[in-house]
């Protein structure tokens, strides 16, 4: 099958797919991904602030996953109505959207006041992670579909073009982690939001000014709304194992891993919560940077060019289940160990570089299969509908990270996602027995 249309070949009316006027595919596919990094940037620094910042005020584990439930609920729901809307309005409208309403949770955001209560603060942050969610999948899934839609039509070039959005885009929100984490202890939680809320509306004005004209336009005006719905079993089934996938890795990496490194490496004073800011802060931005970097050179792993997708998804159900004894292993390593200690935090850190070389491969896997998969014709609400099935196992994740270490500690919680990981090899295996 056609991964995408040729550079150039678009439909002039404007209906259907393709581009209507856009002379250089190279420069649009450059526009979207710089908007895409500025929002990422900001996302990966506003999650850090509303860790490490409640973490210090004294939440629970699961007080901190209700703050980011709502945030992934919202993806849920987003990416549902994401592709029809961008199919109806167009790919840079719902982009402009994503990266409005993330300055509007920004400007809010800054309206917290320290001296509301646990339970108000709680809610108040969680209305505000959810606006922060729609605007994180309507921007994802224009840039996603964006891409299949200007990407190169010779072998490979649809996953190089994919692989590098991707990992760029990790690699930059892991700097986002560290970049939060660095201005909340150098300038304040407060300072830090206002900020950022400033240099990303900059950023949207240039984007508007310099995006070239002509990004996938319309959908046809008889087409309806229930169009999102994936036809496509191969599409139902790589959703599924997505959703565990990404369970598997929001299960230790949203509360658990941070709030355990943050007990180890503060001693409870000012500047010992000024450290630990910086040394988890940077901990999550190399393994995010890391990830990134892995995801822009899964192709070269993959060995992708000139193969068929039936060996490609052989391949992505192999790497499936290369992750899933590294969970367990750690979780074995943290109740052997009892508590806090040397060694494990050692075995953590190589451990989760581990798991995180893998599962970026399998990442990388899934976002070049469901461009792949995904009809032309309606490439944006299968790519919302596989979203969603993200931001699911997200949501997923993120309540059993809570849960799970508030319940059983870090050797639950990492066992957890374990299981995660195994149902996301099995949704592999069945994906792969159909192909």
């Amino acid at each position: 099958m056609g991964l995408c249309l040729p550079a150039g070949r678009y439909r002039p009316d404007g209906r259907g797919v393709g581009v209507s006027a856009s002379p250089n595919p190279l420069r649009a596919y450059a526009a979207v991904t710089a908007a895409y990094w500025a929002f990422m940037l900001s996302d990966g620094a506003l999650r850090m602030l509303v860790l490490l910042q409640f973490n210090a005020l004294g939440f629970t584990p699961v007080q901190l996953a209700w703050l980011f439930l709502l945030y992934e609920l919202a993806g849920i729901v987003t990416n549902l109505g994401a592709g029809w809307l961008a199919a109806r309005f167009g790919l840079a409208a719902t982009l402009y959207g994503g990266l409005a309403l993330q300055i509007g949770a920004l400007v809010a955001l800054a309206q917290l006041d320290p001296g509301w209560g646990v339970s108000a603060s709680v809610v108040f942050v969680m209305a505000v992670q959810g606006v922060s969610g729609v605007a994180k999948d309507l921007a994802k899934m224009s840039s996603k579909s964006a891409v299949k839609l200007l990407a190169p039509s010779e072998a490979g070039g649809l996953f190089r073009w994919v692989a590098l959005l991707t990992g760029s885009k990790n690699a930059v929100k892991g700097f986002g982690f560290f970049l939060g984490a660095a201005l909340l202890a150098l300038a304040g939680f407060q300072a830090a939001v206002w900020g950022m809320a400033a240099v990303l509306a900059a950023i949207l004005a240039a984007v508007v000014l310099f995006l070239p004209a002509g990004l996938p336009g319309r959908m046809k005006s008889e087409d309806s709304w229930g169009g999102w719905r994936s036809k496509d079993w191969r599409v139902n089934r790589l959703s599924l194992a997505r959703m565990f996938l990404f369970g598997a890795r929001d299960v230790w990496f949203v509360v658990g891993i941070p709030v355990y490194f943050q007990s180890v490496l503060s001693d409870g004073s000012a500047e010992g919560r000024r450290a630990a800011f910086f040394l988890v802060g940077g901990f999550m931005a190399l393994w995010i940077i890391a990830y990134g970097l892995v995801q822009g050179l899964a192709p070269r792993i993959l060995g992708r060019k000139d193969q068929t997708e039936a060996a490609m998804v052989a391949k992505a159900t192999h790497w499936a289940g290369r992750l899933v004894p590294l969970p367990f292993l750690l979780a074995g390593a943290a109740w052997a160990a009892g508590g806090p200690a040397l060694w494990l935090t050692a075995v953590l850190v190589l451990g989760l570089l581990a798991f995180g070389f893998v599962f970026a491969v399998n990442s990388s896997v899934h976002s070049y299969l469901i461009l792949a998969f995904g009809a032309a014709e309606r490439i944006t609400r299968d790519v919302g509908f596989y979203y969603m099935a993200n931001a699911a196992g997200r949501l997923i994740g993120t309540l059993l990270s809570g849960l799970s270490y508030q319940a059983g500690g870090l050797p639950l919680c990492l066992a957890t996602a374990g299981g995660m990981a195994l149902a996301s090899w099995l949704s592999m295996r069945w994906l792969r027995a159909g192909a």
